[in-house]
């Protein structure tokens, strides 16, 4: 009866973090840029002595679904969305790149172009974008920064930088703990010319409402036969342990 529970309990686990997932995902339907997580389970054949007769499940790497979003228009100059394939390059809290889609982009205390979260918009140098006081912003659909320095004519453009845009191979990309996208390759990526983004535009999360609570009642469900499962081995080891006593 034990191996009746194990294999009830791993599917009952499994079930729970789906159930994590798909919360997830639902509380961020409106988060900019968001990227659905996929909940991701196999049966594991059970080696060992006897018959392989068993499996049990196991969790696999969490996989993300990268499709793009819609976009929406705001008409603020520092929202970008990207256009298609891409990413745009941000630092992460440990120094490290990291990949996102949240275009809503902010001057902070340092002057330095920042995501929503605070972290600091990396250039084609490897560096934190830093801009000077400006009345003025354009960001171009190659990621080049225009302004126009504070107290200057129309005429007087300054190139402040570059947003650093890479396109990854889509089979590398994961999902970190800080919610960023990345690669695990301690190298840098290069900027990839071909990526375009669209100044003014924001892209919204990729998650589908009505599938992810679907989602959420069909574990709920498969939860409630896993808990069944245990029961039932419970009360056939009440039973076989009644006939031991008898005999």
């Amino acid at each position: 009866m034990d191996k009746v529970l194990y294999l009830a309990m791993s599917g009952a686990r499994e079930n729970m973090l789906a159930q994590q997932s798909h919360a997830n995902n639902l509380a961020n339907a409106n988060t900019t840029g968001f990227k659905s997580d996929l909940a991701q389970a196999r049966a594991m054949q059970v080696f060992g002595e006897g018959h392989a007769s068993r499996v049990y499940a196991q969790t696999e790497r969490p996989a993300t679904d990268i499709t793009s979003g819609t976009l929406i228009e705001t008409g603020r100059q520092l929202d970008v969305a990207v256009a298609g394939d891409g990413w745009l390059t941000v630092i992460r809290a440990d120094g490290t790149e990291g990949y996102s889609r949240a275009g809503s982009l902010q001057i902070n205390a340092a002057n330095q172009l920042v995501t929503g979260s605070g972290l600091p918009v990396m250039g084609n140098g490897g560096i934190p974008i830093t801009l000077p006081p400006f009345e003025n912003i354009d960001i171009a659909t190659n990621g080049i920064i225009t302004v126009r320095p504070l107290g200057e004519n129309a005429t007087e453009l300054l190139v402040a930088d570059q947003i650093k845009l890479v396109n990854p191979d889509p089979q590398t990309l994961f999902k970190g703990k800080d919610g960023l996208m990345t690669t695990g390759d301690v190298v840098p990526l290069l900027p990839d010319e071909n990526v375009r983004i669209r100044s003014g535009y924001l892209e919204s999360s990729n998650v589908n409402a009505v599938s992810e609570l679907t989602g959420i009642i069909t574990t709920s469900r498969q939860f409630e036969m896993q808990i069944k499962m245990m029961k039932t081995a419970e009360e056939n080891s009440e039973a076989a342990a009644s006939i031991l006593k008898m005999s």
